[in-house]
């Protein structure tokens, strides 16, 4: 197992009595990160106005070439940054029809930014929404699958369900379902990116993925990305200034022009602080030798490590309660998920006892980061046996 505790003492030290069981929420940084905040400080502060010439000359190539390696993509130039995936979110359903209700499939199970945005449209009649349900995961894949094979504008799934830590299953299939070469097949990587080992390789040309640092990535907030495949929704409707840095196809006289690279889904002017702390992540991953398969079973390890400690511990509120994610396979999130009525009733207990969970509904969890160790989660489960005796 890792043993990385001297790579994030920033975070560490700065609360060292909190027992922290939410890395799938709010990930600790590693210091590497938190030094290229300063780096981001100085860069504003060298070059003032000219900053930018750095940030787009070097800094986003420097990520895309990052971001295309960890998920095996060919040409970092697909890779678009935004502060948040709901910018992401918005611009590609201003490249959809505007002449009636659009068509989107979708599951139960996709997190409140995306599932918000679409229930304001239903209010108004502007989409016609089919959502599968994830349960029972066995049959998911393939439930869903039939589903997107009926024709849609737009398809949007995530690959790990933040409300359980089950995953959609083969991606690369899923892309075949799909009949019409015109919908648009959407990927919700948050809780993917840098947890589960992730070939987009396969449907590097047929999917949108979208991602961001705040989480697994460990570079906090403002420093989301969208890899954007070739030749779909060329001209979205919502478009910023730093859309027209490389716009080169601009179709007709008098038309707006796009590029036919990613930053056709660049918005404007954004904090590019996340942008260096998500390159000093990456830079810090390679010198030490760290990899997303490794970090994904030293998670797994924690895992079981965690569930057989509390089964021991013999800690009721969690023994019996359903155990959601799936466990009987490796290809799950980082995070445990139990459904309880008690939910809400047992986080504020674990709370009080300085160990910070995450609760939604009747659900708590509890998420594991390759910062933590097994002595980290032994400590933790003796603290939560005693918060919840």
């Amino acid at each position: 197992m890792l043993d990385l505790r001297d790579h994030f003492q920033t975070f560490r030290k700065a609360n060292p009595d909190r027992i922290h069981l939410a890395a799938h929420s709010h990930h600790y940084w590693p210091d590497a990160a938190c030094a290229a905040q300063t780096q981001a400080v100085a860069l504003a502060a060298r070059a003032a106005d000219d900053k930018w010439e750095t940030i787009f000359g070097a800094l986003i190539p420097r990520v895309q070439r990052g971001i295309a390696g960890l998920l095996s993509l060919r040409d970092p130039a697909t890779i678009a940054f935004a502060p948040n995936t709901h910018e992401f979110i918005v611009r590609l359903f201003s490249a959809l029809a505007l002449n009636r209700p659009l068509e989107v499939l979708t599951t139960d199970s996709e997190f409140h930014s995306f599932r918000r945005q679409l229930a304001r449209m239903e209010e108004e009649h502007l989409v016609l929404l089919e959502r599968v349900p994830t349960e029972p995961f066995e049959t998911f894949h393939e439930r869903f699958a039939r589903a997107a094979s009926h024709g849609y504008d737009l398809v949007f799934l995530s690959h790990v369900f933040f409300n359980s830590g089950a995953t959609a299953g083969d991606l690369a299939a899923l892309a075949t379902a799909l009949l019409s070469a015109d919908t648009l097949l959407v990927i919700d990587g948050y809780h993917g990116f840098m947890a589960l080992p992730t070939d987009l390789a396969p449907i590097a040309d047929r999917a949108f993925y979208l991602a961001g640092g705040y989480k697994y990535a460990m570079a906090g907030e403002g420093a989301c990305f969208m890899h954007c495949p070739p030749g779909y929704a060329p001209r979205p409707r919502d478009t910023g200034w730093f859309a027209g840095f490389g716009a080169l196809t601009g179709g007709t006289s008098g038309e707006v022009a796009y590029a036919a690279d990613a930053s056709r889904f660049m918005g404007a002017t954004f904090d590019p602080s996340g942008l260096y702390r998500l390159a000093a992540v990456f830079d810090w991953m390679q010198r030490i030798g760290l990899s997303v398969h490794q970090i994904h079973a030293h998670v797994l390890d924690l895992q079981r490590h965690f569930m057989q400690a509390v089964e021991a511990a013999k800690i009721g509120p969690l023994v019996s309660a359903r155990l959601v994610t799936p466990v009987a396979t490796t290809d799950r999130g980082h995070f445990l998920c139990y459904e309880t009525p008690d939910a809400a009733a047992i986080h504020a207990r674990l709370a009080r006892g300085g160990i910070v969970s995450d609760v939604r509904g009747a659900r708590i969890r509890f998420g594991f980061g390759c910062y933590h160790t097994a002595d980290d989660i032994g400590h933790a489960v003796d603290v939560m046996a005693q918060a919840l005796a």
